[in-house]
């Protein structure tokens, strides 16, 4: 208690200390009050990063004991005591009036250079709402507009009963990996020769590619089960090569560390072995390189199978759902883009971008998202890479390294580094890289719609100068998105859309003249 300066009798200064106890009680709770709802208010922000930002790098407990004597001061100005207030929340006097609100440099979160650290969850779910509105007024017009074009033969038809060339076709191809399995049996014994070995591979494979498609050409098949046969003929002949290769490079490994011969940087990541069951089980894995083990997960989760074959289903059904309802009404409308009006074609072009857009999202998720997967769970596949981040590719380079992991794998390790090795440039591999790509492109469309155009071919390779052009403006812009743009306009404009319109027209003057 402080010394008063006016002399009182007992009762008096009993009384003062009694008043002067009962103001301190009053003021310490108001002072709570305030901080409590300071701490609880609105600028919790504001007051949280200001408190983390010492202005002249103090510590918190000498800002503590700076302002508790401050209130101390106060205090006993106005009562003329000492009183102890207890601990005080920082929060209460830290966002004073003369406390400098900007202090350091800071990026808006949606510039340039600060876009990508922050995360955009928000405008995710936004974008989500918006497109559920507007797609479903789309749909909503659209039925009122064509009625329902949903056609039941787009799943099943009675022309799919004449498709059973094909798929006696389809189950014929398990000889080609048999026959295989043999000529590597036959090698690791040394009762045929190297050359022998490779003559007798490189028509397993020729074979196996060309059976189909002369099947498919002498019968007049639905395009849907061509286009399956065509691609299951193509992951076996990529397949088939792997096998071949492996077990090609496996056996030199073997001989060179027989005979010491070995580099000091070629070693053997497997024992070089010929398994029937090896074989069997890499040609149903999701992949296409071959090696004699794989990592495996130790169980299978039967409950998130069920769940991704569910999605699976609904997805599926999403993409017959836009082809039937919104693809076919807007191609069989349309003319031939390179021989009709420019503008009306543009148009068409531009209506079609965005549910074709739809569909190859669509399918890329149910492939290669839930199938391979699904696949892979009940294998025990361990690696499940199936695909990067490619929607963030800045070049087409980086799109193509990215969308499609099996296929890049296959291709870096069976062509484009042994191209490396026999001396041949890296842009002559690079371009012997696209060209296989695009003649198995070529393959799958042409043949199942009996049109040889090259519109595919011509699409593949009209990748190798966009690979130069996006590199070149990502050194020229670095680190901006100009290569990303340019990718997603070719992939949603020019690309897609023009394929279809092309290949749709085609195949109609063909119908039209065999009728």
């Amino acid at each position: 208690m402080a010394i008063s300066n006016v002399p009182e009798s007992i009762g008096t200064s009993a009384t003062t200390t009694s008043t002067v106890q009962n103001d301190s009680d009053l003021k310490r709770s108001s002072l709570r009050r305030r901080s409590n709802t300071s701490a609880g208010g609105l600028f919790d922000d504001a007051v949280r990063d200001a408190c983390s930002e010492s202005l002249n790098g103090k510590s918190s407990e000498e800002n503590k004991d700076r302002k508790v004597n401050h209130v101390a001061t106060d205090d006993n100005a106005v009562t003329g005591a000492s009183i102890d207030l207890g601990p005080v929340p920082e929060s209460t006097f830290t966002y004073r009036p003369s406390f400098p609100a900007h202090r350091r440099i800071k990026e808006s979160p949606l510039s340039s250079d600060n876009i990508f650290k922050q995360s955009h969850a928000g405008l995710f779910n936004l974008c989500i709402v918006v497109l559920v509105a507007v797609n479903s007024r789309l749909i909503i017009e659209n039925l009122m507009k064509y009625g329902w074009l949903i056609k039941y033969d787009f799943w099943f038809s009675s022309k799919s009963l004449r498709d059973w060339p094909l798929f006696m076709c389809c189950l014929s191809l398990a000889i080609f990996p048999l026959a295989a399995f043999i000529v590597e049996r036959l090698a690791q014994q040394k009762c045929i020769s190297e050359p022998v070995v490779v003559l007798l591979h490189l028509i397993i494979t020729t074979v196996e590619l060309l059976y189909p498609v002369s099947v498919i050409l002498r019968c007049d098949s639905a395009f849907v089960s061509g286009v399956t046969l065509m691609l299951l003929t193509c992951i076996t002949w990529l397949k088939l090569v792997s096998y071949a290769h492996t077990n090609y490079d496996l056996r030199v490994l073997s001989v060179s560390n027989e005979e010491g011969e070995a580099e000091p940087t070629s070693t053997m990541e497997y024992p070089y072995t010929v398994s029937f069951r090896s074989l069997a089980y890499f040609m149903v894995a999701p992949t296409l390189c071959y090696q004699p083990s794989y990592p495996r997960n130790p169980s299978v989760r039967k409950g998130w199978v069920f769940r991704q074959l569910v999605k699976l289903v609904i997805f599926t059904g999403v993409m017959g759902f836009i082809i039937e309802q919104y693809m076919n009404p807007i191609v069989r409308n349309s003319q031939h883009p390179l021989k009709g009006n420019l503008l009306y074609a543009i148009e068409r072009i531009l209506k079609l971008s965005v549910p074709n857009v739809y569909v190859w999202l669509c399918m890329f998720y149910c492939f290669f998202h839930l199938w391979l997967n699904i696949l892979a769970e009940l294998l025990r596949f361990g690696d499940r890479e199936f695909y990067k981040d490619w929607w963030n590719a800045k070049t087409v380079d980086e799109y193509w390294r990215m969308w499609n992991m099996p296929v890049h794998k296959w291709m870096v390790r069976h062509l484009y580094f042994p191209c490396i090795r026999n001396g041949i440039p890296k842009g002559g591999s690079v371009l012997i890289s696209f060209l296989v790509s695009a003649v198995f492109h070529e393959l799958c469309i042409a043949v199942p719609c009996h049109v040889f155009k090259l519109w595919a071919f011509i699409g593949i390779m009209f990748q190798v100068p966009l690979v130069w052009i996006t590199n070149y403006l990502q050194k020229k812009y670095r680190n901006s998105m100009v290569g990303n743009m340019i990718f997603w306009f070719i992939f949603c404009i020019l690309g897609q859309p023009m394929s279809v319109l092309l290949y749709y027209h085609d195949l109609m003057n063909r119908k039209g003249e065999l009728d």
